[in-house]
Formats: structure tokens, C-alpha cells, sequence
């Protein structure tokens, strides 16, 4: 399955909802768009999951990525997700003690 990306922009805040499966084909796509918010002066990013079915080591490295680009410029990462699927990976990996990861996402400019 492909990977669909939507962004919705307010300010210094962006939500990233992501649809199907994160992994080494489709993670650059990702990568990219996530970058590219950053580059543009987003610091505080929310990436909605909830429409993930899929995400290996190549998905969690750019997310990892994306944190550290964000703290270096003072900026926050949100992971939502409420799918017990992706959230094991999360636990398994011990990001869930990295990300703040919560179940619902918040509107681009709250």
C-alpha cells in the first residue's frame, strides 16, 4: 500500500496526517515532507498515525530524525496514534519513552 500524506499548516504548527505504510520505500516521501515543513519554519509538528497500518526501523529512524531537527531549533514532535499495532513498536524500540505520543490530535493552531 502507498503512503498519503496531508498537511494541514497554521503558523509555526503542523499536523501531518500519514495513511498507509511507512517503510523503505515510502519513508523518503516522509522524510521530505517533514523536512520541508521544518525548512519553512514549522516547530511544532504533530504526525497523525492513526491511519498507519504499517511502520519498520526506516519509518522510526525519520521520525527520530525529525525530533532531533526540532529540538535543535527549539521546536516539539507529536506522535498521535491509538493503534495497538503501531504503538508495540513504539514499546518494543523504547521511542514511546522519547516521543510524546498521545491518542488524539489537537487542531494545527492549538
Amino acid at each position: 500500500m502507498e503512503l498519503a500524506l496531508s498537511t494541514q499548516t497554521d503558523g509555526d504548527r503542523s499536523v501531518v496526517a500519514a495513511r498507509g505504510e511507512i517503510d523503505l520505500y515510502s519513508a523518503p516521501g516522509l522524510r521530505e515532507r517533514l523536512r520541508a515543513l521544518v525548512t519553512d519554519g514549522v516547530r511544532h509538528l504533530t504526525v497523525d498515525m492513526n491511519g498507519v497500518e504499517f511502520c519498520d526501523s526506516t519509518g522510526l529512524g525519520v521520525l527520530v530524525g525529525t525530533l532531533k531537527r526540532l529540538r535543535e531549533v527549539g521546536g516539539t514532535l507529536v506522535i498521535v496514534c491509538n493503534q495497538e499495532r503501531i504503538l508495540k513498536i513504539f514499546r518494543l524500540t523504547g521511542l514511546d519513552q522519547i516521543f510524546d505520543i498521545q491518542d488524539t490530535a489537537s487542531p494545527a493552531g492549538s
